[in-house]
């Protein structure tokens, strides 16, 4: 596969990354199972054997289960870990007992987290850290020293965040020594607002998503976006009669460009976001070997300008201004 250099860092990694939201089964406090172990193993091989060599984690899936059988699977390749470009995420407390869901940026959450998932993967240290979406309660210096630890104890090489707008971005890295490196973004199809953000300019259809120049900013700055739920949750292949308009029309026109390029709809889908000249990097999140390989073969699918536009307009219903 392709690789991409990460800005402001040795990291060169696929253009696909592997996501692990669902790998450790419910989301709940149950044990880890062994055919869950398993079934980690498969995929986190698959992957790699793929040439994905980028794994998406955060400590709250499957309440740090997904962590646990990456670890195991990890274990069980002796060599793998080597090879393999590690992302943790921190910052989100799922609600419990009463008490709300919350993000919680302080240091000593930060760091705890970050331990926590070391321990469950069985590694000394991860490649990066994403801040995992804003904390609006947010105080700097405790963010600022928890990067300071966790970089220089080893324990994290590089650092990111997670569902930031512009103006988040701008005020963390004011108070941050070590560089942004990455920023991951809800972006495919479907939900398009990064990319149509720039085309709507002055145009009386266009609507505030909280995306204002998001791209261009991460551009500008040399911030990777990775792409989470690049394929829209599979919406994008099971448009029926009851489907909107426009989900109809871009399932349909997938499968035609698919047919062109000998290819799947998935493969088309991802190479949608691959086509972009910034090198936006789509996060898979099947629990699917098969899905796995059908969507490396993106890689090797190159959009005409005519057919990325094609795409953009069946989504959007509507032709650019």
């Amino acid at each position: 596969m392709n690789t991409y250099s990460i800005p402001h860092s040795d990291l060169v990694v696929s253009r696909l990354a592997y996501g692990t939201w669902h790998m450790g089964g419910s989301w709940d406090h149950s044990p880890v199972t062994d055919e869950l172990k398993n079934r980690a193993e498969r995929l986190i091989r698959t992957a790699a054997e793929n040439g994905i060599t980028h794994i998406d984690l955060a400590d709250i899936y499957t309440f740090g289960k997904s962590d646990a059988v990456v670890g195991y699977a990890l274990a069980q390749n002796p060599g793998l870990r080597d090879k393999l470009v590690l992302q943790a995420k921190a910052g989100i407390i799922i609600g419990e007992n009463g008490d709300p869901g919350r993000y919680d940026f302080s240091y000593e959450h930060l760091v705890s987290a970050v331990e926590g998932t070391l321990e469950r993967l069985g590694t000394d240290h991860v490649e990066l850290l994403a801040f995992h979406r804003p904390d609006p309660l947010v105080e700097y210096d405790e963010i600022a020293r928890a990067v300071d630890h966790l970089h220089s104890s080893g324990k994290v090489l590089h650092f990111g965040v997670s569902n930031h707008n512009v103006a988040q971005m701008a005020l963390l890295q004011k108070h941050l020594d070590r560089p942004i490196v990455l920023n991951q973004l809800e972006l495919n199809l479907l939900h398009n607002n990064l990319i149509t953000d720039g085309i709507l300019t002055n145009q009386s259809d266009a609507t505030y998503t909280a995306t204002h120049s998001t791209l261009e900013y991460c551009r500008l700055q040399n911030i990777m976006i990775q792409a989470w739920s690049p394929i829209a949750g599979g919406q994008l292949f099971t448009a029926d009669e009851n489907s909107p308009e426009n989900m109809r029309n871009t399932a349909h026109l997938l499968q035609q460009i698919a047919h062109t390029h000998g290819t799947t709809p998935d493969a088309i889908a991802f190479a949608w976001l691959l086509r972009h000249p910034m090198g936006i990097q789509p996060i898979i999140g099947t629990l699917n070997a098969e899905r796995i390989v059908r969507a490396v073969a993106a890689d090797n699918v190159e959009l005409s300008r005519i057919e990325w536009y094609k795409l953009l307009a069946a989504t959007r219903g509507a032709g650019v201004p």
